[in-house]
């Protein structure tokens, strides 16, 4: 009973927001599990090596197109996405997929959620690969940014379903916000802008394909 009474009083000196935050937290565990494992993993791409290192990040599973052409490692269309080149690229990958993929995973559901993520990432990767063999360029490709542009795409159709508003989101906010991102990496080096058009494509698609809009408003909460 006195532990019980010692728990309550603890939990009553916590800040409502920071609550509210850890209670926002177990509604979207995929997403929170994503984030980890891509934080895991570049800890341990520096422990071995440094994510900065093109054939480091090689060896852990980037995209390379002849790899995949002449090896046949199409594995890598998946594992590229858990790769980042440098702090400054996950940092900024993860603080996006933290607002938007939680959004959309309390939108759409975890499992729904997790298809388009990996569909959506995977989806990305084939279209910079099929771009990079048919220029005959060859770059080592990695990062989440192809899979948060179909998060992009899918929340604007969820968004359009819902009268042009999810939570803090609206078409347009999301409309900006990716047209912004798209110029800024068409406009700068060293940017796979294939991946970014092509997972936003795939994420929309993928959204009018499973999506069919909240019958109990779920998710059209505002904060």
């Amino acid at each position: 009973m006195e532990n019980k009474m010692q728990k309550q009083k603890i939990v009553q000196k916590i800040d409502p927001d920071i609550l509210q935050f850890l209670k926002g937290r177990k509604e979207v565990p995929v997403n929170t599990m994503i984030i980890l494992i891509n934080i895991v993993v570049f800890f341990l791409t520096e422990l071995t090596g440094s994510s900065l290192d093109g054939k480091h990040l090689v060896q852990w599973g980037a995209a390379y197109t002849p790899l995949i052409q002449e090896g046949h490692e199409y594995y890598r269309f998946f594992t590229c996405m858990f790769l980042h080149f440098g702090l400054t690229h996950l940092g900024n990958n993860m603080l996006v997929l933290f607002f938007l993929g939680d959004c959309l995973e309390r939108a759409v559901g975890r499992v729904r959620y997790l298809f388009i993520y990996i569909s959506g990432g995977m989806g990305a990767s084939l279209i910079s690969y099929l771009l990079e063999v048919r220029i005959g360029e060859n770059v080592v490709s990695a990062g989440a940014s192809g899979v948060i542009f179909a998060v992009v795409g899918a929340l604007i159709y969820v968004v359009i379903r819902n009268k042009g508003r999810l939570e803090n989101f609206t078409t347009k906010k999301l409309l900006f916000l990716a047209a912004l991102t798209l110029y800024h990496g068409v406009t700068s080096t060293g940017v796979d802008n294939a991946a970014h058009f092509g997972g936003f494509l795939c994420g929309f698609v993928l959204a009018v394909l499973i999506y069919r809009g909240q019958k109990n408003g779920r998710g059209l909460k505002k904060f």
